[in-house]
């Protein structure tokens, strides 16, 4: 899962999206196919392969691959209805990932531009202020900054948390993706934000409890990592 969300992060950046993530699904293992048409953008390559069971496009970082070749993408994640602004085209399926074997000046001058622009585990930047939300309230009841600051003595427990959703990311990886503030906590040693996993859904801007279990030490990869998070959340 680390490699996967890492080139996740990797490659979509400089397509310029926001929001137009839908649904993805994933493979691991590499898909093959021959290259029957190359389109470069800065910083990417847009492949169209000939694959074994149909034609599919696929985005890579910057390679140097012609007409005819036959390359393999690893670690792929398959988008749906994905609007390109450099090509202005909407591609109803597509392949991102990385090529086999390959590697370079391209993809390290890439990839600090596309940490920065996109990962649905990245926590939202826009500050909800000070407003304070009330504590949740029964057994194993929990402020964000309790969570954080407790993360270890925590781990495998479930606890309940009442707060803010102030960023929200659908069916990443099979589960939503979502980070929590109650006004707890403070941003400069990040005690005032919880990344939260779930197959509830929910939108940006409510008011909900959650209760999941306590998880420590998680590693996405690109430097991605979470001292404390609460997964398999049910939002109540």
């Amino acid at each position: 899962m680390k490699t996967l969300l890492a080139i996740c992060m990797m490659v979509v950046s400089s397509f310029v999206w926001a929001g137009e993530m839908s649904a993805p699904n994933s493979h691991s293992a590499g898909i093959k196919g021959k290259v029957l048409e190359v389109i470069n953008v800065e910083n990417f390559t847009y492949l169209r392969l000939q694959t074994q069971r149909s034609e599919t496009w696929a985005a890579v970082i910057s390679a140097s691959t012609k007409k005819g070749e036959t390359v393999t993408i690893e670690n792929a994640i398959v988008m749906k209805n994905f609007e390109s602004k450099s090509l202005k085209k909407t591609f109803p399926s597509i392949l991102f990932g990385s090529l086999a074997n390959s590697s370079g000046k391209a993809e390290a001058q890439a990839k600090p531009r596309a940490l920065e622009m996109i990962s649905p585990l990245i926590p939202n930047k826009l500050e909800v202020g000070d407003e304070h939300i009330a504590k949740a309230r029964g057994k194993n009841a929990r402020t964000v900054a309790d969570v954080v600051r407790m993360g270890a003595k925590l781990k495998g427990q479930t606890v309940l948390v009442h707060g803010k959703i102030v960023k929200y990311n659908a069916q990443i990886m099979g589960k939503n993706w979502l980070h929590l503030r109650d006004g707890s906590g403070t941003a400069a040693d990040g005690t005032n934000d919880i990344l939260v996993t779930t197959e509830s859904e929910a939108n940006v801007g409510d008011v909900v409890t959650v209760k999941g279990v306590v998880n420590t030490d998680q590693d996405f990869g690109a430097g991605y990592d979470y001292k404390v998070l609460i997964e398999d959340a049910k939002i109540q």
